[in-house]
């Protein structure tokens, strides 16, 4: 795990980490994200305390002073201040904000479970932000096609396997920059390393293997830093996140995509939707190719269809069709 960023946490915080890492597993993605929540709030909360000055600039202020005395001064009050603020200062969404108190919450039963620190857990009732449910946007079949074949470039056939990876298999960012070579199989496997560093199974279509194949001829092997990732970036070393999103927003904009609000995570969308659609894949199926921790995340798939054939409905020609009156 890149450690870097817990040279600028408290002890009290390394400790919540080192038992996010070292007993629940977590991976170094959700570990950075809840690190980065509590140092956000602290920041604020050292501001709002009036501990520093308020025009002191937010990204500068050291929490590494934060010690237990001062996380037992924080009330359920202090929390909902967090989130109003990160609400109208930061404008945080609703899910970034219910993010935040998912980190809050485990730190504090953390605090008082692990370390004895209340006993009562003051943060027990932090209610989380209400989310709006919303249709996931996707590409269509057409459209699908039309990035695939919109791939060009030194890196073709990189390119294109990692695109067809997340169209054929829905693949979050992160589970495909953590792809080794020995996580394809012989036998048209794959396995994939979720959240939580859950790990499950995906059979490769005849699509997957050819773009892997293809790839792997062409794969760097000289030089290369991490001898075992799939995917090398041109400084030979394992592809970036950040890569990642940008060769796939070159191909969307080149095919005219990009400003119909596509991203690397609406080619997972665009995935469990043609699956859905087209393949007719039971819901719970689904849920497994996905990874969902939930059946209720994976249902909006079903939403995406019925929509679908509400408008089809609506566009019949004889949709507007009256009875004559008498």
């Amino acid at each position: 795990m890149n450690t870097d960023f817990i040279f600028e946490l408290p002890p009290v915080v390394i400790q919540y980490v080192n038992y996010l890492s070292g007993v629940k597993n977590k991976s170094e993605l959700t570990i950075s994200e809840y690190a980065n929540d509590l140092k956000t709030f602290f920041r604020f909360l050292k501001l709002n305390y009036g501990i520093i000055s308020r025009d002191t600039e937010f990204e500068s202020i050291s929490i590494k002073d934060i010690d237990e005395k001062f996380v037992k001064k924080i009330t359920l009050n202090d929390a909902y201040a967090f989130l109003s603020y990160c609400n109208l200062e930061r404008q945080n969404s609703a899910a970034t904000r219910a993010r935040k108190v998912s980190s809050i919450r485990g730190f504090f039963r953390f605090c008082t479970v692990q370390l004895g620190l209340f006993s009562d857990n003051p943060m027990r009732e932090l209610d989380v932000p209400k989310i709006k449910k919303s249709l996931p946007k996707y590409l269509t079949l057409e459209e699908s096609i039309s990035l695939l074949d919109s791939i060009d470039g030194k890196y073709k056939e990189r390119d294109y396997c990692i695109i067809t990876l997340f169209l054929n298999c829905g693949l979050r960012l992160s589970e495909l920059v953590s792809l080794n070579c020995s996580d394809i199989k012989s036998n048209g496997t794959m396995v994939v390393t979720g959240k939580g560093n859950k790990e499950r199974t995906i059979y490769l279509n005849d699509a997957c293997i050819t773009a892997i194949n293809n790839y792997l001829r062409v794969r760097p092997v000289d030089g290369v830093k991490d001898k075992d990732a799939l995917f090398i970036s041109r400084l030979n070393q394992r592809i970036s996140h950040q890569a990642v999103q940008l060769l796939v927003n070159k191909f969307l904009e080149k095919c005219g995509l990009k400003e119909q609000g596509m991203s690397v995570h609406k080619l997972r969308h665009t995935a469990a939707t043609l699956m859905y659609q087209y393949g007719h894949v039971d819901i719970v199926l689904l849920k497994e190719i996905l990874g969902h921790e939930s059946l209720s995340t994976t249902d909006i798939y079903t939403h995406v269809v019925n929509d679908q054939l509400k408008n089809a409905v609506a566009a019949n020609p004889l949709s507007s069709k009256k009875p004559k009156k008498e």
